[in-house]
């Protein structure tokens, strides 16, 4: 499903950033990640959410190269959107919009328990294609999520979002 690179180029001291609050249990349950289209946003946010569910693994993800390794199991588990801690929602190739019907399954997920107990991690890669229906589904997940769950929302900043979904979530600027 996903193609991107395994090395992380750039965005370095972002990725260090949000480490760092995660090793002081201090990372936001709701980040979005703004920017010009095309410049790795979903990139960054993979390489992130690998290194988030590989701490416990044998291959982690690599902090000092920022690279994922291939043998790593959850790289490969969510690689083939099958990993039982991560949902992802994006874009039909055959819709306009990321439409409701997707975030009621991503709700459904959330109500699932987690996998060894540990934090669920959402991707909503360009939450700007998120019509008002859905908008209005996820703010509501935004509002009543527990901190267990981790939501990761990309956006292409030349398109806008509801504010209410902005105002929920802890900003990253990607140059």
């Amino acid at each position: 499903m996903f193609n991107h690179n395994l090395k992380l180029f750039g965005y370095k001291n972002i990725f260090n950033q949000l480490v760092k609050l995660d090793n002081n249990n201090k990372l936001p349950s709701r980040i979005l990640l703004t920017g010009q289209e095309g410049i790795g946003k979903t990139t960054f946010s993979l390489h992130f959410i690998n290194y988030l569910l590989s701490k416990n693994e044998e291959d982690t993800y690599n902090l000092d190269e920022n690279k994922i390794y291939t043998n790593n199991l959850s790289f490969n588990l969510v690689k083939k959107l099958s990993h039982p801690n991560f949902y992802c929602v994006f874009r039909n190739n055959e819709k306009k919009n990321i439409d409701i019907e997707q975030i009621r399954n991503m709700n459904n997920f959330l109500n699932k328990s987690s996998f060894n107990n540990e934090r669920k991690i959402i991707l909503i890669d360009d939450i700007e294609l998120l019509n008002i229906n859905s908008s209005n589904a996820l703010l509501k997940n935004l509002e009543e999520s527990n901190s267990q769950n981790l939501f990761i929302l990309t956006h292409n900043i030349n398109k806008s979002i509801l504010d209410t979904i902005k105002s929920r979530c802890l900003t990253f600027k990607l140059y």
